[in-house]
């Protein structure tokens, strides 16, 4: 046994013998700060994180001496007073927005938890990194008794750098290079083409490129997910997904997300980051009755002939219009084809109806709507719009040549003077 543990062993035998009010004083002793990152050490590309790290104290005090002496020292000379941290970069690809934390006093024995908040850089590349924690802090480095009441004792401070390491994994790292529309107006279903790169460091297989709909958005993906395959570093792929607007949407561009699901090398299964992009909608496909108002009489069949024009920003393919004959009109052809109607065309619709002979004397408004197809073969209607139809009365001169009756009479008078004429000019030769 040598003579250091000598030393310790009666130092001991002798605290565990010496009166309860025995002073201490402390032969030497130091803290030490070691630190670690709590959870995971690994992270994606653009991850914003909470790192909160565990310092702790693992510094001893060897060697004490008890004796008589009522009073002790105030600090132990393992206790690191007014702790502070701080985070740095390093040549990490990060951004730290946090500064430097207090912590307080951390005794030998302690942990004490510290956050900082860490921004991964979007194309940070994989690898394992060391982020610099920088830590200072006071400790006792002597102690005199003086005598009587008095104990002197004389602090140092001192800054350390501990390392933290870090892990960027390998993952997929979208880039968006180009958004394009076909076909998508307000309330109907078009084509959304997205160019993506993968400009990060995994390669990727068996990825598909998915939709990820916007709860504050009108727009449904309604064939949301392509296949693009393998998918590696500095790849680049376009997709095509089937998107509809909703009816009450307006004509401006909205958000959807994008990203990829992929293999990874070591056969995971994993997501990118979702990506947002703005998707471009056009103006609705809409009508309008742009011819005036048809007038007609009691008892009468009338040809209603209404014009109608696509007032919208969209062609109407294959539209027919159809006409609600209510009381006092009853139709049995009440749809009419129109073809084709690009944006600003016209075309008009002849209904035939039968106005009922006890028909009030007003103007009335039948509902008309357009059954059409979009540009994707989808069927839509359009909004109901108004057809005014005015039933007037059978006064007047046109009314009286009207009757079946006076057109009879008019006849046999014509027919009578024709051959009273006839037999005069018969006779005079």
């Amino acid at each position: 046994m040598d003579s250091r543990t000598l030393l310790i062993t009666g130092l001991l035998v002798a605290a565990l013998t010496m009166p309860a009010m025995a002073g201490v004083e402390y032969l030497f002793g130091n803290p030490s700060l070691s630190a670690a990152i709590s959870g995971t050490n690994e992270f994606s590309p653009g991850d914003e994180v909470t790192l909160t790290v565990i310092i702790s104290n693992e510094g001893i005090n060897p060697v004490i001496q008890i004796d008589s002496a009522p009073l002790s020292p105030p600090d132990a000379p393992n206790l690191a007073k007014l702790v502070e941290a701080g985070l740095g970069a390093g040549d990490a690809p990060v951004t730290v927005k946090s500064g430097a934390q207090q912590i307080g006093d951390i005794a030998g024995g302690v942990s004490k938890p510290v956050s900082f908040v860490v921004k991964f850089d979007k194309n940070a590349p994989a690898g394992t990194y060391d982020l610099p924690l920088t830590i200072s802090y006071t400790y006792a480095d002597w102690t005199d008794d003086e005598g009587g009441n008095l104990i002197r004792t004389g602090y140092l401070t001192k800054t350390e750098t501990l390392s933290l390491p870090v892990t960027v994994k390998s993952d997929v790292n979208l880039e968006v290079d180009d958004v394009s529309t076909g076909y998508l107006n307000v309330g109907t279903e078009g084509y959304l083409t997205v160019r993506i790169t993968n400009i990060g460091y995994e390669h990727a297989t068996k990825a598909v490129a998915k939709l990820v709909q916007d709860a504050s958005s009108p727009l449904i993906p309604t064939d949301g997910s392509a296949y693009i395959g393998d998918f590696g570093p500095g790849a680049s792929a376009e997709v095509q997904f089937k998107v509809s607007a909703s009816n009450d949407a307006d004509a401006k561009t909205y958000p959807v997300g994008i990203l990829v699901e992929y293999q990874k090398e070591n056969g995971e299964t994993a997501n990118s980051d979702t990506e947002t992009i703005g998707v471009p909608v056009g103006g609705k496909i809409d009508f309008s009755v742009v011819s005036s108002s048809t007038s007609v009489r009691p008892g009468e069949k009338a040809t209603l002939e209404v014009t109608y024009e696509n007032t919208g920003a969209a062609t109407a393919y294959n539209a027919q219009a159809r006409i609600s004959a209510v009381d006092p009109f009853t139709s049995n052809d009440d749809t009419a084809y129109l073809g084709d109607l690009a944006p600003g065309e016209t075309a008009v619709a002849r209904y035939y109806v039968t106005v009922d002979s006890e028909a009030t004397i007003k103007e009335y408004g039948l509902d008309t709507e357009i059954r059409y197809r979009d540009a994707l073969d989808n069927s839509q209607i359009s909004d109901t719009m108004k057809v005014t139809v005015s039933v007037v009365s059978r006064d007047g001169a046109a009314d009286i040549f009207s009757n079946p009756v006076v057109i009879v009479v008019i006849a046999a008078v014509l027919i009578g003077a024709g051959y009273y004429i006839y037999r005069r000019r018969t006779n005079g030769q």
